[in-house]
């Protein structure tokens, strides 16, 4: 492991020299009270700038990135982000733009976040949107706030339950919890998908509403979803759709077109801006008409040639987020979609379900794949086969690493013992993905001749296997 630049201190070494002081000098106890006085030394460490710049070097190449290769994470949807994305969030007139500008000094900016408001409500085939939201989850939980709005201004109070999978991403039932909703889950079927039953029979007068992902974490597309549609709006909730898997949708079939009332869009997700290490995101939501009014204040409208900032929206839900969000993503997702048009959008899902079937096929025949049938952008595999040689998953995930691949997400879907998601995303290409599979395949033998070998990985890493239990029990978050 690199050492800390502490420990790399030698006495009287130095990166630097401080220039003669061409001022008078003042007396700075005279200055301050005895309290402020240093009682010991900085103990700063003392190392040449040659040393510190490699140290630094070394530490940037300890980082995984999508430069590095693959990122095969099934429902968090990592591909590569064209630079000149971060060339158009880097021109000045919106890097350095203060966000509580004056409307007639940001016309650019806003006609951006109107014409991207405009092409995410074409793309979702919904009516209005917000920009606002910071974060997927942040996402639904304002789209969940606009469901309790409208039914309190329809004075349908006993509306307190949202129906949520047993399959689904674990913000759906905290973001509706936060927004003061019981939550009411709904089982999966022998398909891996909404069991029908199980729906009708919790569908009543106190449904808000119904979060699903469409396709859902399996990679499976809800078939049935006219069904449920019929259902949700049949006992008078409303529809919500969780957009993280809308990579395998775009340019194919719309939200609005399956009669959903709100979706949020992971925009550092589906188009493209870097979002590893927890940011920056955002997601917007986009709703059908009769949420508008409550959606959050304030909506960049036009009028004739010019656009605005506007504040009255007496139904509003409110604010969500200071100024407008991470407006950096903003401009990225702009750029790529600008970039793209509507065939290229399209492009990207059909590529994204392609390369999923690709892998998918290559890899059925050694690990056991609980819903055997086409998938759609991502796929979910169980190490089942595996642990019953004497290795798990985990096992797997982390022999990965020795051959320089970020792990897939493992352990999720819930509902799939010893489950593997694997999402390649449309920006591999074959040779990639050949190779990730064949990586697979190898260390499942590995694991057939010696399980004891994949128990102990990784090997090639700066920390070999950690005590994951012990590491969320004792959290250490500094040195």
């Amino acid at each position: 492991m690199e050492k800390l630049i502490i420990e790399k201190s030698i006495a009287g070494r130095k990166g630097f020299s401080i220039p003669t002081l061409d001022v008078p000098a003042r007396d700075i106890k005279a200055d301050l009270t005895e309290k402020f006085f240093r009682k010991s030394d900085l103990n700063l460490p003392e190392v040449s700038e040659n040393e510190v710049a490699r140290h630094y070097v070394k530490l940037s190449k300890l980082n995984y990135c999508i430069e590095d290769g693959l990122y095969p994470l099934g429902s968090c949807t990592m591909k590569y982000n064209p630079k000149v994305n971060e060339l158009t969030a880097s021109l000045p007139g919106f890097a350095k733009l203060h966000p509580y500008s004056h409307d007639k000094h940001t016309q650019g900016a806003l006609q951006l976040m109107y014409e991207l408001a405009e092409a995410l409500k074409e793309i979702t085939g919904l009516d209005g949107c917000s920009l606002q939201p910071a974060a997927g989850s942040h996402g639904e939980f304002t789209g969940i706030l606009t469901f309790k709005a409208y039914h309190e201004d329809r004075g349908d109070a006993k509306r307190k339950k949202i129906l949520i999978p047993d399959s689904a991403h674990g913000t759906n039932p905290a973001s509706a919890a936060i927004a003061g909703f019981d939550i009411v889950s709904i089982k999966s079927n022998d398909k891996g998908r909404i069991d029908i039953a199980d729906l009708a029979s919790k569908c009543n007068d106190e449904v808000a509403g119904f979060m699903l992902t469409n396709p859902n974490t399996l990679g499976l597309f809800e078939y049935e979803i006219v069904e449920i549609e019929k259902l949700i709006h049949g006992c008078g909730g409303l529809m919500y759709m969780d957009g993280a898997n809308l990579n395998a949708l775009l340019g194919i079939v719309r939200p609005g077109d399956m009669k959903f009332d709100c979706v949020h869009i992971n925009l550092h997700k589906t188009f493209s801006t870097p979002h590893g290490g927890g940011g920056p995101g955002a997601g917007p939501i986009c709703v059908s008409e009769k949420l508008i009014p409550f959606l959050p204040t304030p909506q960049v409208v036009k009028n004739e040639d010019t656009y605005k900032m506007d504040y009255n929206l007496p139904k509003s839900i409110g604010k969500v987020h200071s100024a407008f969000g991470n407006f950096g993503v903003l401009v990225r997702a702009y750029t790529y979609i600008r970039m793209l048009g509507a065939d290229g959008i399209r492009a990207v899902s059909e590529n994204a379900i392609m390369n999923a079937n690709y892998i998918m096929a290559k890899l059925k025949n050694v690990f056991k794949l609980p819903y055997d049938e086409f998938c759609m952008h991502e796929f979910v595999l169980s190490g089942d086969f595996q642990k019953e040689k004497g290795f798990s998953t985990k096992d797997m995930a982390k022999r990965l690493l020795d051959y320089g691949y970020h792990a897939p997400t493992i352990y999720f879907p819930l509902i799939v013992h010893e489950a593997m998601l694997i999402e390649p995303t449309e920006t591999e290409s074959f040779e990639s993905l050949d190779d990730f599979a064949n990586t697979l395949l190898k260390i499942d033998q590995e694991g057939t001749n010696d399980p004891a070998f994949l128990n102990n990985a990784p090997y090639n890493t700066p920390y070999k296997r950690l005590d994951d239990a012990l590491a969320a029990r004792n959290l250490n978050l500094r040195w």
